[in-house]
C-alpha cells in the first residue's frame, strides 16, 4: 500500500470514528420508539431492524447520495451539490430527522475550520454558500477532499451509521456487549455489497420508502420518556 493510500485509509477511520464531534451518539433515528413499541425486543429483532433499514433505506438513498456527491465535489460541480443537499433535506420524514442532519452537518462544517487544513479552504468556501447543510453533503465533501476512494468511503459511511444504531440498541433494548459485536459482525459483512450496489444505482432508482421507520421517527417526537434526540 502506498503512503497516499494509507493516509486515505487513516482519514476514513477519522471520519467514521465515534470520536468525530458531531453528536451522532445522541440520536437513535426512531430505534428508541421501535423498542418502546415492542418491534425491537432482543438481539434478533434489533439485527433485523438495522439490517433491513441499511439495505432498503440508507443503502438505496443516503449511500448513493454520498457516492454521487463525492463525484460532484471532485468535479467542483457546486450546482449539483446544492441540488442534492436540498433533496436530502426534503427527504427527512420527521422534524427530528431533519434537525438531526442539519445539526450534524453544522458541527462537521465547523470542524473543517478547526482542522486548520489549507487543503479544505475551497470546500469551506463552497459550503458557506449553502444556507443549511445536511450531514452527508459535508461528509462526502471531506471524503472527496481527502481523496478517499468512493467505494471505501461508502463502506465506511454505512459502517458508522450501523455502529451508531447498534450502540443505540445496546442502551435502549438493552443488549450486552457481546450481542453488539455479533450484530456489528453481521452488519459489517453486509456493508460491502450494499455499498457496491449504491455506487451503481441510477438516481431515478433511489428510494427511501421505509414507512415503519418514518412512523417510528414521528412517534418518537412525542415519546414520554427517552434517552435519544431522534
Amino acid at each position: 500500500m502506498s503512503n497516499s493510500s494509507a493516509l486515505a485509509l487513516v482519514r476514513l477511520m477519522q471520519l467514521v470514528s465515534p470520536a468525530l464531534p458531531v453528536g451522532a451518539y445522541t440520536y437513535s433515528q426512531g430505534l428508541e420508539w421501535a423498542v418502546e413499541s415492542g418491534r425491537i425486543r432482543d438481539e434478533a429483532t434489533a439485527g433485523a431492524w438495522i439490517e433491513d433499514l441499511m439495505q432498503h433505506g440508507i443503502g438505496r438513498f443516503e449511500a448513493p447520495l454520498v457516492a454521487l456527491s463525492m463525484t460532484h465535489w471532485s468535479d467542483a460541480n457546486t450546482t449539483e451539490i446544492a441540488r442534492l443537499n436540498a433533496d436530502f433535506l426534503a427527504s427527512r420524514e420527521s422534524a427530528e430527522l431533519r434537525a438531526e442532519t442539519v445539526q450534524m452537518g453544522f458541527s462537521l462544517n465547523r470542524l473543517l475550520a478547526d482542522l486548520r487544513d489549507p487543503g479544505l479552504e475551497t470546500l469551506r468556501a463552497d459550503l458557506a454558500r449553502l444556507p443549511e447543510i445536511s450531514f452527508p453533503i459535508v461528509w462526502s465533501g471531506l471524503a472527496a477532499a481527502w481523496r478517499i476512494d468512493p467505494y471505501t468511503a461508502v463502506c465506511g459511511y454505512l459502517w458508522a451509521w450501523a455502529e451508531n444504531q447498534v450502540m443505540a440498541a445496546l442502551k435502549a433494548v438493552p443488549l450486552g456487549q457481546a450481542a453488539g459485536q455479533r450484530l456489528l459482525a453481521t452488519l459489517g459483512q453486509a456493508a460491502p455489497g450494499i455499498a457496491e450496489s449504491a455506487l451503481s444505482l441510477p438516481e431515478d432508482a433511489w428510494s427511501n420508502l421505509t414507512p415503519a421507520f418514518a412512523l417510528c421517527c414521528a412517534r418518537h417526537e412525542t415519546q414520554y420518556s427517552r434517552l435519544f434526540r431522534s
